[in-house]
């Protein structure tokens, strides 16, 4: 893939795409994740000319968190791609792989990734939940949607259901601990299992400021 199509990306993004109301997902989620993603392609041998617009272009229609169509979002983000793709002269070949990659790397959707590229955008993804950002997406998500940091009778759910509705922290528990064992690339699952023992130790940190 020739190094203008990355700028023609950004300028896409940044002309007619980005929000400034999900600062979760903004330019920089997409830069981290194509970071994540230029470093996986190369570690599993993936296409760089679909897993790089796939991961500059997966969240070119972003949904909210709470919203009700939140599901249908990565389907939307990948018509939107194609179309921008397509009418911008890029190689047709690599459309359809393009648009799989971007329709699978969404949790909600729970679409299964069927090509090494689709697999290497949803971990990309998925890793910019985990880890120092991760922790602080998460307290931005919480805060936008006004849920309390944590519950101060079990803040850890030790002993009862995670609800991620009412307390940002049960996120963790609900969702984000879980990722690695949802990884696609062997790479992938490595670097999600480094980030997640980075959070539990910022937990424990919490606890012991907490008691």
């Amino acid at each position: 893939m020739k190094p203008i199509w990355e700028t023609r990306f950004k300028k896409f993004l940044l002309d007619q795409c980005l929000s400034d109301d999900d600062s979760a997902h903004d330019f920089t989620h997409i830069q981290r994740v194509v970071t994540s993603a230029k470093m996986l392609a190369r570690l599993e041998k993936a296409r760089p000319a679909i897993v790089l617009p796939a991961a500059w272009l997966h969240d070119c229609v972003a949904v909210a968190k709470d919203h009700p169509d939140r599901s249908k979002s990565s389907t939307l983000a990948a018509e939107r791609a194609v179309e921008f793709l397509q009418t911008s002269g890029y190689e047709p070949q690599y459309l359809e792989d393009i648009h799989h990659a971007i329709q699978a790397h969404s949790f909600s959707a729970g679409i299964t990734p069927e090509t090494v590229e689709a697999k290497v955008v949803q971990d990309s993804d998925r890793l910019d939940a985990l880890g120092a950002i991760g922790i602080a997406r998460c307290f931005m998500v919480g805060g936008k949607l006004g849920r309390a940091l944590y519950q101060p009778d079990d803040p850890f759910c030790q002993n009862r259901a995670p609800d991620d509705k009412t307390w940002t922290i049960d996120h963790f528990y609900q969702k984000l601990f879980k990722l690695p064992g949802t990884m696609q690339t062997d790479a992938g699952k490595q670097e999600a299992e480094r980030r997640v023992r980075l959070m539990k130790t910022y937990l424990n940190a919490l606890d012991n400021e907490i008691k």
